[in-house]
């Protein structure tokens, strides 16, 4: 049996009265977790949902989300995690694509007039237990199948050779576990190691910080904006943050300069890694247990396999910039009902990423940028992430984002937009001197402007298909 709700089955056995989820005052043990899920398992039953019909759940971060989820998994069925900020066609189009049975927009006291099954429904290993969309950055969003061994295994690593996760632990969950890095990382490795999840339903640097030093937080987990958020915060240096030991970061590359400020405000270190929705989704990380180098992804995590391809897919040598390639048990069984879409990101077992990177002689992998991010500015290949770090030096800056602008004669044009510091002041034409004395004369942006703040997806991650274009450059768009 490989039903993924096997880990709360085992973890309420062995640490029943230990607290499982935390929001706020409200503290859910276990066994109370446990108890609830198997309600929920119930009332699916008693509405006729069977094995691998799909549960539609828009909820944030509040403990009925890892109730319904681990009832729904308890009673075999399929979960499509959404956003509750999405709009109402656009939920529409995530239920009508799955086919979703059933859908929890809300929770209320329905489970206790319901008969709990505690029985775990029997699944496979390549049976799919969480249909989740992606961006849809490209296009209309897929449904990425992950089975129950997919996010398993993915757990099981996280929480056994990245975080270390013991029962005494306590986990940040301010990544929304609609996010398969919350999913997995945050949610489903907590409960495998019967540590401690408290909940942060919408982020904001000072509740996380106070939460951090009210509930003694041991391993935070976020995306680069959250740590740039805290460490600019403007009171940040009142919270007791002493319990910290590790810190995780995904989802975007991570700024060097913002890594190297946190650890030395906050006295702690930031272990950097690389997955996507189809990989479950860790596919890389920096290791506790081997040399940490910033700026890197790390090398590939147990089990899994990690290339630099070019484009007829051969493995291109060390230093080389290609396209990342992932083979092993993270990678997913497929896209929903697209096998065209499929066949084309996976080939042969290894999962095209769209993420450009390289290597270095000792293997570890560092990314470069988004394939679809590249910037061909006369002939000569940009990198925005590349142009971004430079800026990220200039003391003044909080987040940077670097997008290509069409031109007549060169194809493109490199455009930066810039969020400042709170109490920071700088030009555009300060910031656009500063990139052109650390960055080649083809790299560095010739349109700079500064805005309050930058369009960011439910992750906090920057989205620079979205950049609002000055009025001046707004007309080159296409």
């Amino acid at each position: 049996m490989t039903n993924l709700a096997q880990s709360l089955v085992a973890t309420a056995q062995a640490h029943g009265g230990r607290p499982a989820v935390r929001l706020d005052d409200a503290v859910m043990t276990y066994d109370d977790l446990l108890a609830a899920a198997n309600r929920v398992a119930g009332l699916l039953r008693e509405r006729g949902v069977g094995v691998g019909d799909r549960i539609g759940l828009v909820l944030p971060n509040v403990p009925q989300f890892p109730v319904l989820f681990y009832g729904a998994a308890i009673a075999g069925a399929v979960v499509v995690p959404m956003n509750p900020l999405l709009k109402g066609r656009e939920v529409r189009y995530y239920l009508e694509d799955s086919g979703a049975a059933l859908v929890f927009a809300d929770f209320t006291d329905l489970l206790e007039r319901v008969e709990p099954a505690t029985e775990v429904v029997d699944r496979g290993d390549d049976d799919t237990v969480v249909l989740l969309y992606t961006s849809g950055t490209t296009g209309q969003p897929k449904g990425a199948e992950l089975t129950h061994a997919n996010l398993a295994t993915n757990a099981a690593l996280s929480a056994e050779t990245l975080v270390t996760l013991q029962p005494e632990d306590v986990v940040m969950g301010c990544l929304p576990l609609f996010h398969c890095f919350g999913l997995t990382c945050g949610l489903n490795a907590t409960v495998r190691s019967g540590a401690s999840l408290t909940l942060l339903p919408r982020f904001d640097p000072a509740k996380a910080l106070s939460i951090i030093g009210r509930d003694r937080v041991t391993v935070f987990e976020g995306v680069p904006t959250m740590y740039s958020a805290m460490l600019h915060a403007p009171d940040a240096d009142r919270f007791d943050v002493s319990s910290l030991r590790t810190c995780i970061s995904g989802g975007s590359a991570m700024p060097v300069e913002v890594m190297r400020s946190f650890e030395e405000k906050f006295g702690c270190i930031i272990l950097e890694g690389y997955g996507l929705s189809e990989t479950s989704p860790v596919a890389s990380f920096n290791h506790p247990d081997k040399e940490r180098k910033p700026g890197s992804i790390g090398i590939p995590v147990r089990g899994v396999e990690m290339r630099v391809v070019d484009d007829d897919g051969k493995e291109v040598a060390a230093g080389e910039v290609g396209e990342i390639a992932i083979s092993g048990p993270n990678v997913m069984k497929g896209y929903w009902q697209r096998d065209e879409a499929t066949a084309e990101a996976v080939k042969d077992g290894w999962f095209h990423t769209g993420d450009m990177a390289r290597t270095d002689d000792d293997g570890y992998f560092y990314i470069v940028d988004r394939k679809k991010d590249l910037i061909i500015r006369g002939g000569y290949n940009v990198y925005p992430r590349e142009v971004e770090e430079a800026l990220y030096e200039h003391e003044a800056v909080a987040e940077v984002a670097v997008v290509g602008v069409p031109h007549d004669q060169l194809g493109e044009e490199v455009a930066a937009a810039v969020a400042l510091k709170p109490g920071a002041s700088a030009t555009e034409e300060e910031l656009q001197a500063f990139a052109k004395e650390r960055l080649a004369a083809y790299k560095y942006p010739r349109h700079l402007w500064i805005v309050d703040s930058l369009p960011k997806g439910p992750t906090g991650k920057i989205l620079r298909r979205e950049i609002e274009l000055p009025a001046t450059l707004e007309s080159t768009r296409s």
